[in-house]
C-alpha cells in the first residue's frame, strides 16, 4: 500500500475505470512507486494483527515497541482502545544502496475502535501541493527538506509533516510513522518469501542503485529482494526488452503480494516468523506513537477485517512535473476520513475474512 532514487524509465499515462462501471480518462497515479502500499498495509493489518501468533513472542513484541515508540504514557481517554485516531504514514525510498529519503508513498489513516475499521486515503507521490506557508513543490519533497533543516529549525521532520498535513487534509493528524524499502523486504524474508504468478517475463537493471530485476512467467516463490522487483517493475532496458507495464498492472500486483503476505502470515512460516517480522519493522520504522499507545493498537485491532479497511486512492492528471490532483476525489477522501473517525463510515462486516480466521 512512489522517486528520484532509482533511475527508473518516466510512468507512462494510463486510463482509468471507475467503480461503478463507467469509463474515465485514465489518470496518472504514484504508479510503481506505490508499492510501499504493500509494506504500510501490512503495518495495518498484519503487524497489529500478528498478536495472536506472538504466544512466547510477547517479549520481542514488548522490546521493539519500547525502542520503536516514545516511551510517554497515554491518557486514558486518548487510548487507541476507546478513542479513534489518525496517523501520516510515510513511505521512504531509503535503502542502503540509495541514502535518499523522498517520501513515495503517502497515506492519511483513520482508524475507529467502535467499528474495527479503518480508511486509508493516499497521495500520488508527484501531487502538486499549494498551501499558505509552503513553497509549492512535489509533496513527496518536503519530507527530506524538513529533515535537512531539522538541526536548524529545532522541529522534527516528522512534527513539521503531520503538521502541514493536518492543515491539507482539515483535520488533526495525531501520529506518524516512517517506514522505507529495506522494511519490506525484510518483511518478506522474515515470513520465508512469498507465493505469486508472475504474469509476465520482467527485465530492468539500474546499477546506479542496485536494481536488478529479472523474472520469469510462472509460478515463483519470490525472496524480499525479488518481491520488491516484481512490485516496482515499469519498463524494461533489457535487450530483448520485456512487455512495460501501467499502473493497473502495478496496483494489481501490489494487491497479490499484499493478500499473498496475509495468508503466508497465517501459515507455519507466519507463525515461526512473525518474531523477525517484528524485528523487521522494528528496523525501519520510526514513529512518535508512545509504546503503550502501539500496544493499545495491537490490542484493539488484532483482528480487525480486511473488508473493513477502506483503500481511497486520489488520482489525479499528469503535467510535468505535477499531479495535479482530482479536488472532487480529495475532497470526498477528505470527507470519509472524518466519517470514519465519527463512526458513520461503516463498510460492510466479514468475520470469515478478519485476520485470526474466526
Amino acid at each position: 500500500m512512489s522517486s528520484n532514487r532509482s533511475g527508473l524509465p518516466p510512468r507512462e499515462q494510463s486510463q482509468r475505470r471507475s467503480s461503478k462501471g463507467s469509463t474515465k480518462k485514465k489518470k496518472q497515479s504514484s504508479g510503481a512507486r506505490k508499492f510501499l502500499k504493500v509494506l504500510l498495509t501490512v503495518i495495518i493489518l498484519l503487524v497489529i494483527g500478528v498478536g495472536i501468533y506472538l504466544g512466547s513472542m510477547v517479549v520481542t513484541l514488548n522490546d521493539v515497541i519500547d525502542e520503536t515508540g516514545s516511551p510517554e504514557a497515554v491518557a486514558p481517554e486518548n487510548s487507541a482502545k476507546v478513542k479513534p485516531i489518525t496517523m501520516l504514514l510515510l513511505g521512504t525510498d531509503y535503502r542502503p544502496e540509495t541514502g535518499t529519503h523522498l517520501t513515495d508513498v503517502m497515506m492519511v489513516i483513520a482508524i475507529n475502535p467502535e467499528t474495527k475499521s479503518a480508511t486509508i486515503v493516499s497521495l500520488p507521490r508527484d501531487t502538486r501541493m499549494q498551501m499558505d506557508g509552503y513553497k509549492t513543490n512535489k509533496i513527496n519533497a518536503f519530507y527530506p527538506n524538513f529533515l535537512a533543516k531539522e538541526k536548524k529549525s529545532g522541529i522534527s521532520a516528522k512534527q513539521e509533516m503531520k503538521t502541514m498535513m493536518s492543515k491539507y487534509f482539515d483535520l488533526t493528524i495525531d501520529y506518524v510513522v516512517v517506514m522505507n524499502f529495506q522494511g519490506f523486504r525484510d518483511v518478506v524474508d522474515a515470513l520465508g518469501g512469498v507465493d505469486v504468478n508472475v504474469d509476465a517475463n520482467m527485465c530492468y537493471r539500474d546499477r546506479a542503485d542496485g536494481t536488478d530485476i529479472n523474472l520469469q512467467q510462472g509460478a515463483q516463490h519470490l525472496d524480499g529482494d525479488k518481491a520488491l522487483g516484481y512490485v516496482r517493475y515499469r519498463k524494461s532496458n533489457c535487450s530483448p526488452k520485456t512487455k512495460a507495464s501501467d499502473d493497473f498492472d502495478r496496483n494489481r500486483r501490489q494487491n497479490e503480494v499484499l493478500h499473498a503476505l496475509m495468508d503466508q502470515a497465517k501459515s507455519m512460516n507466519g507463525v515461526l516468523g512473525a518474531g523477525n517480522v517484528i524485528k523487521a519493522i522494528g528496523k525501519n520504522v520510526e514513529t512518535d506513537f508512545e509504546s503503550a499507545q502501539m500496544k493499545n493498537m495491537i490490542t484493539t485491532y488484532w483482528n480487525i477485517s480486511k473488508e473493513n479497511v477502506d483503500f481511497m486512492p486520489v488520482t489525479g492528471e499528469w503535467k510535468s512535473p505535477y499531479v495535479y490532483l482530482n479536488e472532487t476525489e480529495f475532497e470526498q477522501a477528505k470527507q470519509a476520513l472524518k466519517d470514519e473517525l465519527a463512526g458513520t463510515n461503516l463498510p460492510a462486516k466479514d468475520e470469515s475474512s478478519s485476520l485470526d480466521g474466526k
